[in-house]
């Protein structure tokens, strides 16, 4: 067999891995459990592939792209939506979970989608932990709006106490996600650097450290088009559209916002870049945006340099 020259593509499901190599046109199916992961991990590694190419689909990936990872096997994760604009731009219409495979064999055969390192066990746990404290928030939030309108004193007495429990267990998984912190000196570090910038509060700190392990390791311009802040040209022609931002790390860009949002007030460089913007008649979307991409860059720069906000200069 060859050393060099397979793609592979993996389509994944609750149930089962439909694997497909492009060029070859083989393809086929395994369970997606220890035996069928550790079956495909095998037969992957005596084919040496170039890239094995799979989507992020909603965790049912994490148990198949962890071995893949342990056994150093090259794995990119790739956005749904790049392929299935592929597909489309492609000609290939039809939707079955052999051809969706084939589909990213050939993605990862045109696109060569970088290969990034996998995260280590501590931070999928806190990655794990930040998602179960926005879901608790949601819910949260859920129950206040139904407390507003409900008006049966049964139903509103259960709703409370829900709300209480909800309260209650987000507060104890703020501490487990501090203490996991505390516990990690390197993470100490990098959360030190981050929440000494004026605006920057525990949630952005946690979910950089969680979402974006690469800050600090990527040159600006990357590391915004990793978040989804790098702004995207819109023209034609003679005609000159807006700018936009597209696709990225939603996650992150959701806490960014947050906490810019701060920074506008507390941060005296992004306080006075935002009423700058201002002044000169931006919208307050257009606004807001610059200072989120703003504060990212400071951020990537003083991960970078392993510098405190207190010791910098200038930005």
């Amino acid at each position: 067999m060859r050393e060099k020259g397979y793609f592979v593509g993996i389509d994944v499901s609750k149930a089962f891995l439909d694997v497909a190599v492009a060029l070859e046109g083989k393809s086929w199916r395994v369970s997606n459990d220890q035996a069928g992961i550790a079956h495909l991990v095998e037969r992957l590694k005596a084919m040496s592939p170039e890239v094995v190419v799979l989507e992020a689909s909603g965790g049912y990936e994490m148990l198949v792209v962890g071995a893949m990872g342990v056994a150093n096997l090259p794995v990119a994760r790739v956005n749904p939506r790049h392929v299935r604009d592929f597909a489309k731009a492609s000609g290939r219409l039809a939707k079955t979970d052999k051809i969706d495979a084939f589909v990213l064999a050939s993605f990862g055969e045109v696109m060569r989608p970088e290969v990034r390192p996998l995260k280590d066990e501590q931070s999928q746990e806190l990655q794990a932990l930040l998602t179960r404290r926005s879901q608790l928030v949601e819910m949260l939030i859920s129950e206040k709006n139904r407390l507003g309108t409900c008006l049966e004193k049964r139903v509103r007495k259960d709703i409370m106490k829900h709300i209480s429990w909800l309260k209650k267990r987000i507060e104890e998984v703020e501490k487990d996600l501090e203490s996991r912190i505390k516990a990690s000196p390197i993470w100490r570090e990098k959360e030190a650097i981050m929440r000494s910038v004026p605006g920057v509060g525990p949630i952005l700190s946690l979910t950089l450290l969680a979402e974006l392990p690469e800050l600090g390791t990527l040159s600006h311009k990357k590391i915004s088009s990793l978040v989804g802040l790098a702004p995207f040209n819109c023209d034609s022609g003679k005609f000159k559209g807006k700018r936009r931002i597209w696709g990225g790390r939603a996650k992150v860009r959701t806490a960014l916002f947050m906490a810019t949002m701060a920074a506008t007030r507390f941060n005296p460089i992004i306080r006075s870049f935002y009423q700058r913007l201002l002044l000169a008649g931006k919208p307050f979307k257009v606004a807001i945006t610059a200072c989120m991409h703003k504060l990212l860059i400071i951020l990537n720069a003083m991960m970078h340099h392993r510098s405190l906000w207190l010791s910098r200069n200038s930005t």
